[in-house]
């Protein structure tokens, strides 16, 4: 019998390491048979203790390749020339794409065919194959990141008392075949490859900026970031009555916090491009990517109709009782606003689905003599760039405020980024970012 390598056959002299990727490489591509014991060149050497040969390559093909493609590699003893050798009859694999356990999955360790060579497959390969396996559901695909870690995720599932641990993974689609995770995982994870880009603009142009941050991480600090960002440019509007204060905020509260977790949540996350939060002095808007999905229009989600592109990623939230109910977002941030004059606005095009919220304030401003008064955290990033820097006791000075309360302020912006802290003790200061 005459050997000959090609697409479909792998000749090698002895057990090596190098057979793992070429199981690995016909499983993902068409299949293949190896022969252990044959020279490059055809001629047979055979094997001495086939028995044990076979025992080494079942042992490799189990342990070393994942997920399980067992079923899939036949190992056998053949006779060739009067000599014993060992077969590996390898089928293309149902569970693709195959990898090696040690590498991930990753182009380092997933191979295909490519000729009589067995060679790393590109990332675009990699995501089609899980596509071609998985399905089209974002959300429950495979991450082709794997190294991912979940401090925020178990941050904010502590503070609720939910336990979060591999069944909770598994149970919320974090985690899917062979325990690995999913798109939904990654974007929940620290290692998240999305972000949310915010600015606040010193007029119509939008070509000066009077402060912008860009938040990345989990959604869920993404969340928190974006959040305190917008509350801290949220302008307060201060009137009387008679002795009486009342302070208005120019966005409402409910309306941002529904436009931006609507944002998080609906957004087309199989689609490159970060959502955009730009603030006016009139308005804010909301931009997140991705339309209506086909046969929704404005007037259904207006309605309280709702279709959720996310399913999994909404079900976290709803969990984590970070969202109500289905549906109820648009309904909420237009009951915001009853009363105030200012009714929000909804554009939508194929790839955009946009909220703009308006300032309820900006007009009665412009009639009112009244003062507009900056939050505290407006004050407090005011004061450290005016002198360069800041100290809880200028904090304290600055509001009227106890240690405590200045502390939890100056701590708040530090962790929103919009300060940074130097030095320890009576030293720390905090700079402007």
């Amino acid at each position: 019998m005459k050997f000959k390598e090609s697409e479909t056959v792998e000749l090698k002299r002895m057990v090596v390491d190098d057979i793992k990727k070429t199981i690995v490489a016909f499983a993902n591509s068409d299949g293949g048979k190896l022969y252990i014991g044959v020279e490059d060149s055809g001629d047979v050497l055979g094997v001495d203790k086939a028995d044990e040969v076979l025992l080494k390559v079942n042992n490799m093909i189990r342990d070393s390749i994942k997920p399980d493609v067992t079923m899939f590699a036949q190992s056998a003893e053949e006779e060739a020339d009067g000599k014993r050798i060992v077969s590996v009859t390898v089928s293309r694999g149902s569970d693709r794409p195959y990898y090696l356990a040690g590498k991930g999955l990753r182009p380092e360790g997933v191979f295909v065919r490519h000729g009589t060579a067995s060679v790393p497959a590109t990332d675009t390969a990699i995501r089609r194959m899980i596509k071609e396996t998985d399905g089209d559901s974002f959300e429950e695909v495979r991450s082709i990141n794997q190294d991912l870690t979940f401090k925020a995720a178990s941050a904010v599932f502590k503070e609720r008392n939910i336990d979060f641990g591999a069944a909770q993974m598994m149970t919320l689609k974090l985690t899917g075949k062979e325990n690995m995770y999913t798109n939904l995982g990654l974007l929940l994870s620290d290692q998240c490859t999305h972000t949310v880009k915010t600015a606040v603009f010193q007029d119509e142009t939008m070509k000066v900026f009077k402060d912008r941050r860009e938040f990345s991480g989990s959604l869920f600090k993404q969340l928190d970031d974006a959040h305190a960002f917008i509350d801290m440019h949220n302008p307060i509007k201060a009137t009387f009555n008679k002795l009486l204060r009342i302070d208005t905020r120019g966005f409402p509260e409910d309306a941002v916090r529904e436009a931006l977790l609507n944002a998080l949540v609906h957004r087309e996350y199989s689609m490159s491009g970060s959502i955009l939060i730009k603030l006016f002095t009139d308005r804010i808007e909301f931009i997140s990517v991705g339309g209506l999905l086909r046969g929704i229009e404005v007037a259904d989600i207006m309605s309280g109709f709702s279709i959720c592109r996310n399913q999994n990623l909404a079900a976290v939230f709803y969990r984590l009782h970070l969202i109500e109910a289905y549906g109820t977002g648009m309904q909420k941030i237009t009951e915001a606003y009853v009363g105030s004059g200012k009714e929000p606005i909804i554009e939508v095009t194929p790839n955009v689905f946009k909220v703009v919220l308006p300032n309820i304030n900006s007009e009665k401003a412009a009639q009112s003599n009244a003062p507009t008064v900056m939050t505290p955290e407006e004050q407090i990033r005011s004061l450290a760039v005016e002198n360069g820097s800041i100290d809880r006791k200028g904090v304290e000075s600055l509001l009227g405020l106890s240690q405590t309360p200045a502390g939890q302020l100056l701590k708040k912006l530090t962790d929103s980024g919009v300060l940074i802290k130097k030095g320890n003790g009576k030293n720390t200061r905090y700079y402007t970012a």
